[in-house]
């Protein structure tokens, strides 16, 4: 199995700040890919960040210039850095992570986080 400890979110007002992590714990041998995906009330799931093992980054537009995506390999962790929020940033964010579990080529499966509030009050 693969375990994720997510941390950071929260109340916040607008222009305020938060930095979420997320550790992937278990039976992994390998990460590729992590990232952070948000869900609103009533809305679909959407992408807000992704990073590549060798650090490239891709983001939403509506977050880019305020959200800074990072990551520690070799802790299997992954951050998100929240800047400028705007009360249209509350969402439930999850994070996932691209493992393979054993050495010997199985293959990589995305794995989630349990998810984590955060809430921007104007």
């Amino acid at each position: 199995q693969v375990q994720f400890v997510e941390s950071g979110g929260g109340l916040v007002q607008a222009v305020g700040s938060l930095r979420l992590s997320c550790a992937a714990s278990g039976s992994i041998f390998s990460v590729n890919a992590m990232g952070w995906y948000r869900q609103a009330p009533g809305k679909k799931r959407e992408s807000v960040a992704t990073i590549t093992t060798g650090g490239s980054t891709n983001y939403a537009d509506s977050v880019k210039g305020r959200f800074s995506i990072s990551r520690d390999n070799a802790k299997n962790t992954v951050y998100l850095q929240m800047n400028s929020l705007k009360p249209e940033d509350t969402a439930v964010y999850y994070c996932n992570a691209d493992v393979a579990r054993y050495y010997g080529g199985s293959p990589y499966l995305r794995y989630w986080g349990q998810g984590i509030q955060v809430t921007v009050s104007s």
